[in-house]
């Protein structure tokens, strides 16, 4: 069964970078979801879609599935460039500013 090894993004609502620093496998979805008529919930019948291994390293990540056999496509993330301002957030307020800094 084909798995994919990726690292998650960063959280679309907040500015930090919390769970994005790990690694995760996921089995790709081999049977389509089915909706319960009664409830309306969905479900599968593949039980591999619902793990989720983490790993520190896309190393250990690809090295796991190797091990056990597993077809595994890495999907490389896309890093954001980082906004560093030279004086940061305190240059707004700092007493040596040559301009006025007005609302």
């Amino acid at each position: 069964m084909p798995a994919r090894i990726y690292q998650p993004a960063r959280n679309a609502m907040t500015s930090g970078a919390a769970k994005t620093k790990h690694w995760v496998l996921e089995y790709v979805s081999g049977a389509a979801r089915e909706v319960d008529p009664l409830m309306g919930w969905t479900s599968s019948d593949d039980t591999q879609s619902q793990v989720r291994l983490t790993f520190e390293t896309k190393d250990a990540a690809l090295e796991y599935a190797e091990d056990h056999g597993i077809d595994a496509v890495v999907a490389e993330p896309h890093k954001r460039k980082p906004n560093i301002r030279p004086g940061g957030y305190g240059d707004n307020f700092a007493t040596n500013r040559r301009t006025v800094w007005t609302h």
